[in-house]
């Protein structure tokens, strides 16, 4: 495949602000309404850290701005005096009307879905987003059959034969060839079990995946499973308005599914530290995403927004899924944990998200080649 230029650098930034900007937008706007739902004042909705370089205040008294670095944003909500939203003696002293407008004046239950609803809509946005490319260019119906066997590869050593259908991989129903492959790219070197069906006969074959190493048009390599099999004609089907929704719940499913296995895989070591990326890595794809085209720009933007989701209900502190585990915590003691103990584990998260920021972009720039030698 030939490669193609990097993207120019001003596509590379506009790109990356768009998703970026987008995505926490949709974020944000989910604890926002939510929160507008339960009788909850935002004070603040701020796209981007750090000064304000524009902003206006609506009729509810909202302030609406945009910060000189476009890397995240919150929504404040009136009564948000520390990191951990406890209630303290300065809340206690507001008059009752404006206290019924903070967040902590609202039962556990509204604050946790307030909270579960930012990471809510960056799935939602993702299913949205498939139903548009399910809509507009069918579902892939290719039955798991083996037309194809590399004579030598993985598929070909452990028995498996053309004509071979694929009933199951891990315990897990295979229903068609592009869910097979998803799951064989994502575990290279791992070994699994098939079970097939051969002239009427189930058989169960173990297959070591074998790891390849692949490099795209704009010259990035990539590490996937490949096991040496193929299907001669891709099929395809229509999909109706009814069926849509569903399909697109499950593709996101799946594509989250595929991400909680790359985590874990980095967690146990079977994948280098070296593949999690960061902000840079991300404006990177972004140009050269956009640069392909807005349908993969589009693409990207369904993938990124469930990587999102997912990792803002990581059960970190300062994450969405942090503030939801003390909630837990608090539904079980009948009681919230003491203001001692919240105030050190939202440090605690910090410092994780400071070393994990620090990290991520010293893997980017190492992918840039910044640190190689000679």
């Amino acid at each position: 495949m030939p490669q193609l230029e990097t993207p120019h650098p001003l596509l590379t930034v506009a790109a990356f602000l768009v998703l970026i900007g987008t995505l926490v937008v949709v974020h944000e706007l989910g604890h926002y309404l939510v929160g507008r739902w339960f009788g909850v004042k935002a004070e603040k909705f701020s796209i981007g850290f750090g000064p304000q370089l524009f902003g206006w205040t609506d009729r509810r008294g909202t302030l609406w701005r945009v910060g000189a670095l476009p890397l995240g944003g919150y929504v404040q909500f009136a009564g948000d005096m520390n990191p951990a939203s406890q209630a303290d003696e300065a809340w206690k002293a507001l008059p009752d009307a404006e206290r019924n407008q903070t967040f902590q004046s609202k039962t556990l239950w509204q604050r946790a879905l307030i909270v579960f609803a930012g990471p809510a809509v960056n799935f939602l946005l993702a299913v949205l987003i498939f139903m548009g490319f399910l809509l507009a260019f069918g579902k892939s119906v290719t039955p798991p059959v083996l037309d194809v066997v590399v004579p030598g590869s993985p598929a070909a050593i452990a028995g498996l034969q053309p004509g071979d259908r694929v009933l199951t991989l891990n315990g897990h129903t295979i229903e068609t060839f592009d869910q097979m492959a998803g799951e064989v790219i994502m575990i290279p070197g791992e070994e699994i079990v098939l079970e097939i069906e051969r002239g009427g006969e189930r058989i169960t074959k173990e297959v070591a995946i074998a790891t390849a190493e692949e490099i795209d048009r704009f010259g990035n390599k990539y590490r996937i499973g490949r096991i040496g099999v193929g299907a001669s004609e891709v099929e395809t089907r229509e999909v109706g308005l009814l069926e849509a929704p569903v399909a697109a719940i499950e593709q996101t499913y799946n594509v989250l599914r595929q991400q909680m296995i790359g985590l874990g895989q980095i967690i146990s070591g079977r994948r280098p530290l070296s593949e999690l990326g960061g902000p840079l890595k991300i404006a990177k794809v972004s140009g050269e995403a956009m640069s392909l085209g807005i349908l993969t720009f589009i693409s990207l933007a369904a993938l990124i927004s469930i990587n999102l989701g997912f990792i803002n209900l990581l059960p970190i502190p300062m994450l969405d899924g942090g503030h939801l585990m003390l909630y837990a915590i608090e539904a079980v003691r009948r009681r919230p944990a003491t203001p001692q103990v919240q105030e050190w584990a939202f440090r605690a998260g910090f410092a994780m998200l400071l070393c994990f920021m620090i990290m991520v972009t010293f893997n980017d720039l190492a992918s840039f080649g910044l640190f190689a030698s000679g």
